[in-house]
């Protein structure tokens, strides 16, 4: 869920100019760095694409484009883009697409007690003037408040993971520390700065941990990529304790719910972009 804040460059800065052309452009390990790279970005442009609100945009300006020569066509597009947007974001719609990817229950203190160190996934980071420098986007934010809940409940030791997408910055892991101690008291023992997605982070999470004899954790995410989540730290060897914030609700719906809002088209988002990585990954 984020990049190498120490990786070499690929977009010619100091590090790649350090290198001859034809080493960079043949060195097995810089040469798998931009191949990820590459993934990563040809994902994020896709999902863009595809997922709301551009993906239903896109739908209504193709059907007002074909409008004249196909009528029927046209307005069939036209009306599909702004019934798509309209509906996801509905609270009803945008709950029902967050129960389908959000399996996990709420964490249980007593298996959370069975676990050796908790981990803490990172979700971004944003520029803050405010705060002098980086701060924790808000992904981040409802991950580091609740992992420090965690942590005091049980008195674990925690790692927190994420690098930097563009490889400039500071890491995730290094913003989460810094909020973790200072704003919540809660010490950080390991921090996992070199990864760009879930994948990354579990088998670098991984890598740290094992050297521990740590083979238990506390995993905090989002409960809509909780399910991804588990599936990738499961895979790198570690046996999970899932901590998921932001729960889908299971209250009564009420009026409110069927109101077009921009934090549902937002909950819309998140979960259909879950449930294509999940298809993608073979659920």
């Amino acid at each position: 869920m984020a990049a190498l804040d120490d990786d070499l460059s690929i977009f010619g800065g100091t590090a790649a100019r350090q290198h001859p052309p034809v080493e960079r452009s043949f060195s097995g390990t810089h040469l798998r760095q931009e191949i990820d790279m590459d993934l990563l970005l040809w994902r994020k442009v896709l999902a863009a694409i595809v997922l709301p609100p551009i993906g239903p945009l896109l739908v209504l300006v193709v059907g007002a484009l074909v409008l004249g020569r196909w009528p029927r066509l046209g307005r069939g597009l036209v009306w599909t883009g702004i019934a798509a947007v309209a509906l996801l974001s509905t609270g009803i719609v945008a709950r029902g697409l967050l129960w389908m990817v959000d399996v996990s229950p709420t964490l249980r203190l007593e298996d959370a007690r069975s676990a050796q160190a908790i981990v803490i996934l990172g979700g971004g980071v944003r520029a803050a003037p405010e705060y002098g420098g980086d701060t924790v986007a808000r992904l981040s934010l409802d991950r580091v408040r609740y992992g420090a809940r965690v942590a005091r409940q049980t008195g674990l030791p925690v790692l927190v993971t994420g690098g930097t997408f563009w490889g400039g910055g500071l890491a995730e892991g290094v913003v989460m520390r810094e909020v973790l101690e200072r704003e919540f008291g809660v010490p950080v023992k390991w921090v996992e700065s070199r990864s760009r997605n879930t994948h990354q982070n579990a088998v670098r999470s991984a890598a740290i941990l094992k050297p521990e004899e740590v083979k238990r954790i506390v995993l905090v995410a989002h409960g809509f990529d909780m399910r991804r989540a588990i599936a990738e730290f499961e895979a790198a060897g570690l046996e999970v304790v899932p901590a998921p914030t932001f729960v889908a609700p299971s209250t009564p719906l009420e009026f409110g719910d069927l109101v077009p809002n921009v934090f549902s088209l937002q909950s819309s988002y998140y979960a259909l972009y879950e449930i294509l990585a999940n298809l993608a990954r073979g659920w």
